[in-house]
């Protein structure tokens, strides 16, 4: 773990450079020009004369990696401290981590923190427990959805997540411990958490999870809604894994996200159902992507205003059919979330290199957005380890592209290369970074862990909107339910303009009743 690797015994020879601006310590200009930024493009130094550690499967060719089949799970709007900051002082977890690789296996998380109000009140950060112990503290059905805009981002970066234009109140700044999210706890003290892992802008879930798909949001900012264009027309990975001849299909619980980039991603498209069919057989594709449900009624995203106990019931399902699966010898599990949420997080966000970054903070698309939590499981990933490696979630692409489309294990490659959407997947780092060659065969943990029932769903009214840069709600002002971005593509007519109709599964009422 030495060196910003992950927790392994070898030390990696040489480290990642990754700029990153402090909350209040330098200018921006100064930032770029200091960090070596030309065209426009904010600087991620590449690891273009590193090597991985001994065990890495980078070592191998690509065509030998043990690793055949990838699960992705993105769910939704939750920052690292707030979820799994706990690991930070967790003693059992810290002890048995430094036994195995050395002094720096500790987690960066913290969930003790102070942020002032916009009247200049100390609002020390609380177990959501116990703050919202008289309203709903799994859904904070009373409460905002916390800020998680473009400009709310930059001012919870610079002022605090309670300032005047935050879009906050104190909801944000609460936690969970490790016995409120039961299966995230266990996910992420069995296998290898990731404590530098960002959200790939600082905004919202449409342009996040568009770089998911494509390493760009093509310069959007907002959770536009293509409906007149009938959706992004830019590449994806979709059609690059295809045209490889690698086989990858999509799972959804009631609506999919790739439906943002019209009807030419249907074909990729399938029912939830459908996963568990393939994990129960072992025919899986050798790329999945799986989301949770969005609509109310089956959101199991851990989005507010879901109860998330229903996440970590779809989480638990979508993990353990994996896991029992023939194919997960060789498989891979990603589990991450597509933004912060507007929770707190004490770890200041970083810079990427990007075709749209920018002087201007105000349009500057280099600027990631804050840790989210994310977990590595799998066969070849550490037990109960960190890896504190800068990623985001262009470092899926770069991980796919190196297994599946000829690139390089580390590094830009050569211009004139084909295998990167833009650069900031082409600049990513490559999360098998994180994987070693000797597997762990034991699954190590409980894949039926038990998870109480959801609560009733928040009132369905959701009032009027709020005012993106209205200051925070008082704690006490009841809010009703506010619909997800999907939920409201869905009322304006985009899914059926694509040709997609909301599906149901029983599965779904399993999870989230």
């Amino acid at each position: 773990m030495t060196n910003g690797g992950v927790g392994s015994a070898a030390p990696r020879p040489c480290r990642q450079r990754d700029a990153q601006r402090g909350f209040h310590t330098v200018d921006r200009r100064t930032f770029l020009i200091g960090s070596g930024a030309l065209g426009g493009l904010a600087l991620t130094g590449g690891l273009t004369a590193c090597r991985p550690p001994a065990d890495s499967i980078l070592n191998l060719p690509a065509t030998s990696s043990p690793i055949d089949n990838v699960v992705i799970v993105m769910m939704e709007n939750r920052s690292f401290d707030h979820w799994l900051g706990w690991l930070g002082t967790d003693d059992a977890w810290h002890d048995n981590a430094v036994s195995r690789y050395g002094p720096d296996a500790t987690v960066n998380g913290s969930q003790t923190q102070t942020y002032l109000d916009p009247s200049g009140n100390p609002v020390p950060t609380a177990h959501l427990l116990d703050y919202l112990a008289s309203g709903n503290p799994w859904r904070g059905c009373d409460h905002p959805d916390p800020g998680h805009g473009w400009n709310h981002g930059r001012i919870q970066r610079d002022l605090g997540f309670l300032a005047s234009g935050s879009g906050n109140d104190p909801f944000a700044t609460g936690y969970y411990l490790a016995d409120d999210v039961p299966f995230s706890s266990r996910l992420a003290r069995r296998f290898t958490v990731c404590d530098q892992w960002f959200a790939a802008l600082l905004g919202p879930t449409y342009p996040n999870r568009l770089y998911l798909h494509s390493a760009q949001s093509g310069g959007q900012k907002t959770n536009y809604l293509p409906i007149n264009e009938g959706g992004y027309g830019w590449p994806t990975i979709w059609e690059r894994l295809s045209g490889a001849g690698v086989t990858a299909e999509y799972y959804y619980v009631d609506l999919p996200v790739t439906a943002l980039f019209g009807q030419r991603l249907n074909p990729f498209n399938h029912p939830i159902d459908d996963y568990f069919t393939r994990c129960g057989e072992g025919t899986l594709p050798q790329v999945t992507f799986v989301d949770p449900g969005f609509l109310n009624g089956s959101r199991t995203d851990n989005h507010p205003h879901a109860d998330i106990r229903a996440g970590e019931a779809f989480l638990r399902d979508v993990f353990a059919a994996f896991a029992n699966s023939p194919q997960w010898s060789n498989g891979l599990f990603i589990l991450t979330y597509d933004e912060w949420g507007g929770f707190f997080d004490h770890v200041a966000p970083t810079m990427a290199m990007d075709d749209r970054g920018s002087y201007s903070d105000a349009d500057n698309f280099a600027q990631r957005g804050f840790r989210v939590p994310a977990v590595i499981a799998s066969p070849y990933s550490q037990v109960g380890a960190v890896d504190h490696t800068v990623y985001d979630h262009t470092s899926i692409l770069r991980f796919l592209e190196w297994r599946f489309l000829g690139a390089p294990a580390l590094g830009v490659g050569a211009d004139g290369d084909n295998w990167w959407l833009t650069s900031r997947d082409r600049w990513a780092n490559n999360l098998g970074a994180a994987l070693v060659q000797t597997p762990t065969v034991d699954i190590g943990m409980d894949l039926g862990v038990a998870i109480d029932p959801p609560s009733v769903e928040c009132a369905t009214d959701p009032g009027a909107d709020l005012d993106p840069g209205a200051p925070p709600v008082p704690a006490s002002a009841p809010v009703g339910y506010q619909k997800h971005a999907f939920e409201q593509a869905l009322d304006e007519g985009y899914f059926e303009r694509v040709g997609i109709t909301p599906v149901t599964t029983t599965m779904a009422a399993d999870w989230v009743h």
